[in-house]
């Protein structure tokens, strides 16, 4: 839907005139007074002068139509042409009849249904800006949305939702009043009603000289329309439900349908029948706007496919260019949460499968095998191009060679994830080195790069560097009489022993080849096997963040994605902070991303290294359902700087799904000031290539299997398998 502002300056003499004087009834059209063109500057200076008021206060943005967007052209109909044609697409509006029949108007099929508020008699004894929305509140939240909202975007039909407020001339309005009040106590003796009524008008005019607030006349109406009987009672039914839901009386108004109607033409509102409008004050008046607006989709070229919440409209998103440009967001770092079971993996494969459609290096770290099905397919696609699918396994585990460089050059970041990595090596989590230790440490490495870069035919590798502290660096510090106690060389070598030659672990940081990474896109490193592993885990997860950022550099204005499952735990220890830190804040400088995905809410609870390392470098954050973490909301809220609204708008995920549809929900903040709800609706293809269920996944691989293992065919055949079994579950209950 689009919400439109219409400012209309009405002939004064037209400001009383009843539905027999429209122009519907006359031979001429305009007045005289639209000729006076001094009234027309003083009414355009008004406007102005409004626009500017409204658009400073920065919660509304308002733009002034040009002219051809109101009458528009040969190509595109303008307008004044959509409503007359009961159309608001972009396309050719087909022009059709208009038909007016007492009880009955048509426009060519479309059969006009209209629902009025037009006597104080039909409101509530209260009006409020916004009320409570039971469906998607919950007992520690509030949803709060407009007053008018059930006949907003709440009517799922077809409509058109009018709200007239005539600012008249106030003063001429309450001696009018005065004079109906003395009226109607001179006749009170005769009625009851007479006494109410003076009564009434009597605080009415208390009311607006002792607050001094401004006299109105209002009007609402829902122009509702469909093109078969059917379907015409439903939305006549659900109109009267939605107004009573606002606690009004649903007027169904079949006589003044044309009258109404012909007054909702833009610019035409002072054929408006006087006898339709009832006198309130302003700040009620503009209680029964409709305040909600429909997702819209980005004007930018990259982003990802979302769903309305509401409708199930498609919307297309942009969570990080967009944002960046108009100042939203300063990184485009994500931080998701997500507990097991809110379809997390189906947002997150979503996701990277987006960001790859659209020419992204995508490098994904999980422990769980939920990238395995999209990693295939995209492997299948481009015939072992991409979607390289890496897993540590004892046979054949992964490998590296942290001191291998493409140039033999060693910048800065190089030598920094080298003494991270050794530092992760020889102390433990809760251990944090002493100051005469790193600078020992860096000593040590810095002494090897050297000796490693004047001598090109050696070959760098972790046995290389531990032989060279045995040796040469030992009589470095002998020499420079460095204490035991500050730093502890047969202590260190002691600790780094079983990753040199002959360890336990001698094939991890001594590997005879790169993993070149620079050309595939799409790559996954499924470290299931080791994720129980404190010493192995955290290592290798480091080496390929280290990878991937060498990767990042070599790769010039290409999107660069790295995202991190659970494993990320395993780098939160004091040592790291400062490596996860240079990490977030490195990515930026390369068009990169760097996505932490996790579902414990007590590790963003507990770890303060998080909150310093992950969140405050990622101003995107992503929750999904958090009804299990309910109870100890406050602590995510206070954690992440959420606001009451967000907090409103997170806790009503899932709560109010379409039972027709299959989709789960996510809430998408950016920087603190934008934040929405969307749907991840996908078809039952991809369902089929995300999911995580073991059953259903191993029916996916069996089926591949017979079909000589072409796994999309497989996908295909699952998929309208399951749309054939939801025809036969729908088809009896439409024949009931």
């Amino acid at each position: 839907p689009r919400f439109l502002l219409y400012l209309t300056k009405p002939p004064r003499e037209r400001n009383r005139r009843q539905s027999d004087f429209s122009t519907l009834c006359r031979g001429f059209l305009l007045p005289r007074e639209i000729t006076d063109k001094d009234m027309a500057a003083r009414f355009l200076e008004a406007v102005e002068q409004f626009e500017h008021i409204v658009n400073d206060s920065a919660h509304i943005r308002l733009r002034r139509l040009e002219t051809e967007e109101i009458t528009g052209t040969k190509e595109h109909p303008g307008l004044v042409e959509k409503y007359l044609s009961l159309s608001m697409e972009d396309g050719t509006a087909v022009l059709q009849d208009i038909c007016l029949k007492p009880g009955r108007m048509r426009i060519g099929d479309k059969r006009l249904c209209l629902h009025t508020l037009s006597d104080t008699e039909d409101l509530p004894g209260k009006l409020s800006t916004d009320m409570r929305y039971e469906r998607m509140s919950t007992d520690r939240s509030d949803c709060r949305l407009s007053f008018a909202a059930p006949v907003g975007l709440l009517l799922s039909c077809n409509h058109i939702y009018s709200q007239y407020v005539f600012i008249d001339n106030a003063q001429e309005i309450l001696q009018m009043m005065e004079k109906n009040s003395r009226n109607m106590l001179s006749l009170s003796r005769y009625s009851r009603s007479n006494a109410v009524n003076q009564e009434w008008t009597e605080m009415y005019l208390d009311e607006a000289h002792t607050k001094g607030v401004l006299p109105v006349r209002c009007h609402c109406n829902v122009i509702a329309w469909a093109e078969d009987a059917e379907e015409f009672r439903r939305i006549r039914n659900d109109t009267g439900s939605q107004l009573a839901m606002m606690e009004c009386t649903p007027r169904y108004n079949t006589v003044d349908t044309p009258v109404l109607y012909w007054a909702g033409i833009p610019g035409n509102a002072g054929d408006f029948p006087a006898e339709e409008s009832f006198y309130t004050f302003l700040e009620q008046a503009v209680c029964l706007f409709a305040g909600e607006t429909n997702y819209r989709s980005s004007p930018s070229p990259f982003g990802i496919r979302m769903a309305d919440r509401q409708n199930g409209i498609p919307v297309h998103v942009d969570i990080s260019d967009l944002p960046m440009k108009r100042g939203i967001i300063t990184n485009r770092n994500k931080f998701i949460l997500g507990p097991s079971g809110s379809g997390k993996s189906f947002f997150t494969n979503h996701l990277v499968r987006n960001y790859y459609e659209q020419g992204a290096h995508i490098l994904l770290v999980d422990t769980g095998n939920s990238y395995q099905g999209l990693c295939r397919m995209i492997h299948d696609r481009t015939r072992g191009g991409d979607g390289i699918y890496i897993t540590y396994e004892e046979d054949n585990p992964i490998s590296f060679n942290p001191f291998y460089t493409d140039s033999g050059q060693f910048d800065v970041e190089k030598r920094e994830s080298i003494k991270t990595l050794i530092l992760t090596l020889w102390k433990r989590e809760d251990e944090a080195p002493k100051r005469s230790e790193e600078v020992a440490l860096s000593g040590a490495v810095n002494a090897y790069i050297r000796k490693i870069t004047g001598n090109r035919e050696a070959r760098p590798d972790f046995n290389g560097f531990y032989e060279f502290v045995d040796g040469d660096y030992r009589r470095m510090i002998a020499e420079k009489k460095v204490r035991e106690k500050d730093f502890d060389i047969d202590g260190f070598l002691n600790v780094l022993e079983p990753f040199y030659k002959g360890g336990d672990y001698d094939f991890l940081l001594n590997s005879d080849r790169e993993l070149d990474l620079t050309n595939r896109r799409f790559i996954v490193f499924e470290l299931d096997n080791i994720s129980g592993n404190k010493v192995l885990l955290p290592v290798v997860t480091l080496i390929i963040m280290e990878t991937f950022i060498a990767k990042m550099r070599r790769l010039k204005g290409i999107r660069k994605v790295i995202l991190i499952e659970e494993c990320w735990k395993a780098l939160m220890s004091a040592n790291m902070s400062g490596y996860i830190q240079y990490l977030f804040k490195t990515v930026r400088k390369y068009f990169g991303e760097a996505v932490v995905v996790t579902q414990e809410v007590d590790d963003i609870i507990s770890s303060p290294i998080v909150k310093e390392a992950i969140i405050n470098n990622s101003d995107c954050k992503i929750l999904l359902d958090q009804r299990k973490y309910m109870n100890k909301f406050e602590h995510i809220q206070r954690l992440l700087g959420l606001t009451e609204k967000e907090k409103s708008q997170i806790l009503s995920i899932n709560q109010a799904n379409h039972p027709g549809r299959f989709y789960r929900e996510v809430w998408i903040g950016l920087g603190g000031t934008r934040s929405a709800v969307y749907a991840t609706e996908v078809s039952a293809e991809e369902y089929f290539t995300f999911t995580t269920e073991e059953s259903e996944k191993l029916e996916v691989q069996r089926l591949a299997e017979e079909l000589d293992g072409n796994l999309e065919l497989a996908i295909r055949r699952m998929a309208e398998r399951k749309r054939e079994e939801q025809r036969q579950v729908s088809t009896p209950k439409r024949e009931q």
